[in-house]
């Protein structure tokens, strides 16, 4: 059990899950993970396995360089957008796990709502690629740390409406004009 960037507001109505140490790419899980931020876990879990299908895109907004442009992404506003099937795949796991977390704890799992995602970069993993003239280059992996939070929403009450009008405050200079025109018709 390690901690969180972020303990949950009300800790008996969320629930946890990380993975530490994933292999798979920083960059596109984490633009995933942004795109999946604050949905309710029933859409995160159909948007994801969209991207799967590539019904739907994870618009890339940080870390687009060199990544084409496609017509799904204009939904979010931006021009670029993949498809991140690993990331998708982790993240749908990490959801999953999340989700049975719930359960146990004897949450509503179509009340549950993404409160916190976040991912941190892990440490490298190294391996070595063969160049020209007998040297060799260094060919790393970028794997990630994942955390996520599901807190369940709260029914919105909305205020009762007070019978009583509020009156519209009036500036003294008003006030003072009103007063003279009431004694000059006087």
């Amino acid at each position: 059990m390690g901690r969180y960037s972020r303990e949950p507001d009300n800790p008996s109505k969320s629930c946890k899950a990380r993975g530490s140490n994933l292999r798979v790419h920083f960059k596109n899980t984490r633009e995933a993970a942004g795109a999946i931020k604050r949905m309710p876990l029933r859409r995160a879990i159909r948007f994801l396995k969209n991207v799967l299908e590539k019904k739907e895109c994870v618009p890339f907004r940080r870390y687009n360089g060199g990544v084409g442009r496609c017509a799904q992404a204009k939904q979010w506003s931006v021009t670029q957008g993949r498809w991140p099937k690993k990331s998708a795949e982790f993240l749908l796991q990490l959801l999953r796990n999340a989700e049975s977390n719930a359960d146990n704890k004897g949450l509503d799992a179509d009340r549950l709502v993404i409160d916190h995602i976040q991912v941190n970069r892990a440490p490298k993993m190294r391996r070595r690629t063969y160049r020209a003239h007998g040297r060799i280059n260094p060919y790393m992996s970028s794997p990630c740390h994942i955390e996520v939070i599901l807190g369940e929403k709260e029914d919105v009450v909305s205020k009762p409406t007070e019978e009583e009008p509020v009156k519209k405050k009036v500036s003294k200079k008003k006030l003072n004009r009103q007063k003279a025109q009431n004694r000059s018709t006087e």
